[in-house]
């Protein structure tokens, strides 16, 4: 059927038909996974948390977190966590390739952590199980690397439109986050996953929003300032989830234990949800109380309920279930489950909004505490994810908000903007950003980390020894084609380089031919590069030295071959006329 399909229909209409199937998929994996995930919240809910079993919450989590740890390491036997960040490492360093596991493990991991009550998201598994069924496809049907990638971005638009019934945000999300260049060619395959997968949806699940809301006021010209303070703030707080989140994922990672992991981050979990109950889950419920003005139902089972109630209380309370999410969050994936910071940024988004209403009306200025808590979900979004775009869409799609669209863009920019002052790239991208394996939307930048060392290395070099004398050199130099002689010892590294300039004025002098050595005549080269070193660093060398010819090296000093100016030009070239056809 592929060879036949190959065979009798042209590429951009097989890529059409594809996206078509990837929208499909991608939304069947997500009706699957929240189908999984209630179903272990009803058994729980039915037969463990009756009368006085309350306690089951907080063990719920750790049990959860270690089917999760233990399904990753003797069924998967991979890391599927950051669904969103090994997408991006896809893109730019695995020729859009994507494991075929992570076509169903993420589904199965995040099912087991969430629906246990891990405090986490299903959004970025299921981003990550659409993108893959995107790459797979695209590799069953023999496509090449600039439509896979393309296939990946309908596999994540698919997957944004069926699991929040939200297909714009599924569009603009492909844009924004996996930072793909939208063309004319491409819009279309794009559009056409994120649809189908939201008709799906609506199909499956209705056509109710996410977050129903009956009680939003209008949207006035005399709230902006209090609208651009919430921004703000929501940027503030936004750098607090993604320079805390980035902190305790790196402490998490030192614990090689695997059994260390699962009780450290089994028992902060179940101590935070006993104290604070909204932190169980992925804090939907939780964010529906606050849409519907009861916030004094998060403290129901809460033993600080104790304290009273009061307009104090609460502030303190949600403040600090705002402040302690991000632990919360780190202990579920650190401690080997698998989920998402989309549910967590969501859930922040609301209680900084909420929060932010209340201590503006306790100083006697009305406003919307819904409206509030609704805009407040666009900013942390935009300012966690650096997507802007994504958070005004999805969080109107996500609550049928579309008249409050202005405040939504004021909030979601204005978070952007002031994120972007002190964090030049996302949670997401960050880890990428730092090692130069990220792609961006400047494509000087992008081409040169499509780039790899091995499609520049030049190993067709005569190498020379310390040893050699000026004679032995000469019968070397007359085999050659290169004017470039690498000079490696008996170990294999790199003493230095010997060009041919700095020998012509004595390689036709018989009586100098064992006066000198190659150690006395070699030069140390001006840069010596890595194998792993990113190509937009090399560049950087390049321009710093003024040199033509550098030599790589390994980890351990071992020569590998020379890179040259102009052959990282000729691909470049090759690299950009590939990827900018349209």
């Amino acid at each position: 059927m592929i060879k036949w399909l190959e065979q009798h229909i042209p590429q951009k209409q097989l890529v059409l038909l594809l996206s078509l199937m990837v929208g499909v998929l991608s939304a069947m994996a997500a009706y699957v996974l929240k189908l999984f995930i209630h179903l272990i919240q009803y058994v729980i809910n039915s037969y463990l948390i009756v009368g006085e079993h309350w306690w089951w919450l907080i063990v719920c989590p750790m049990i959860g977190i270690a089917l999760a740890a233990l399904f990753v390491k003797y069924v998967v036997r991979d890391d599927i966590s950051h669904g969103i960040t090994k997408i991006l490492y896809a893109i730019s360093q695995r020729k859009s390739i994507i494991k075929p596991h992570n076509t169903w493990s993420s589904l199965i991991g995040s099912g087991l952590t969430i629906g246990f009550g891990g405090s986490v998201g299903a959004e970025a598994p299921i981003v990550l199980t659409g993108a893959a069924i995107g790459s797979n496809l695209a590799k069953l049907f023999h496509l090449d690397q600039k439509t896979m990638m393309l296939m990946i971005g309908c596999g994540a638009a698919g997957a944004i439109g069926g699991i929040f019934k939200a297909p714009i945000a599924g569009l603009v999300f492909t844009l924004e986050v996996l930072m793909m260049d939208i063309t004319m060619n491409s819009i279309a395959p794009l559009l056409i996953s994120s649809v189908t997968a939201t008709a799906i949806a609506y199909f499956t699940t209705g056509f109710t929003p996410m977050f129903e809301l009956t009680t939003i006021e209008s949207f006035t010209l005399r709230r902006i300032p209090w609208y651009l303070l919430l921004g703000a703030v929501c940027g503030f707080v936004s750098l607090y989830f993604t320079r805390g989140m980035n902190y305790l994922e790196q402490r998490f990672k030192r614990l090689k234990n695997m059994w260390v992991k699962i009780v450290l981050g089994g028992s902060v979990l179940g101590a935070l949800v006993y104290l604070f109950p909204p932190l169980y889950g992925e804090g939907y419920d939780t964010i529906l109380q606050l849409f519907s003005d009861n916030p004094q139902a998060g403290l129901e089972y809460s033993p600080l309920a104790r304290l009273g109630e009061g307009t104090w209380v609460i502030i303190a309370y949600f403040s600090l279930v705002l402040l302690l999410k991000i632990v919360a969050s780190v202990a579920t994936n650190g401690g080997g489950g698998v989920g998402g910071i989309f549910a967590p940024s969501l859930f922040m988004g609301a209680l900084t909004g909420f929060l932010c209403a209340y201590l503006l009306k306790l100083v006697g200025i009305n406003v919307p505490v819904v409206n509030f808590t609704l805009v407040g979900m666009s900013g942390l979004m935009s300012g966690v994810m650096h997507a802007p775009l994504t958070g005004i869409f999805l969080i109107a799609e996500l609550t049928g908000g579309y008249h409050l669209l202005m405040p939504l863009m004021i909030v979601a920019v204005v978070s952007y903007l002031t994120i972007m002052l002190f964090e030049p790239h996302s949670l997401y991208a960050m880890r990428l950003a730092q090692k130069g394996e990220l792609l961006t939307h400047n494509k000087d930048r992008s081409v040169l980390t499509l780039l790899k060392m091995d499609n520049v290395l030049e190993t067709d070099l005569r190498t020379v020894s310390p040893e050699m004398t000026l004679g032995q050199l000469v019968k070397v130099i007359a085999d050659s084609k290169r004017n470039l002689f690498p000079v490696v010892d008996d170990r294999g590294e790199l003493q230095g380089i010997l060009l041919l300039d700095e020998v012509r004025n004595i390689m036709f002098q018989p009586r100098l031919y064992n006066r000198f050595t190659v150690a006395q005549l070699m030069n140390y080269p001006q840069a010596v590069l890595r194998r792993d070193m990113p190509m937009e660093r090399v560049m950087e060398l390049f321009e710093d030295t003024g040199a033509w010819n550098l030599p790589v090296v390994d980890e351990h000093n071992k020569y590998l071959g020379f890179v040259s100016k102009s052959k990282i030009f000729n691909s470049y070239r090759h690299v950009l006329v590939h990827f900018s056809d349209e």
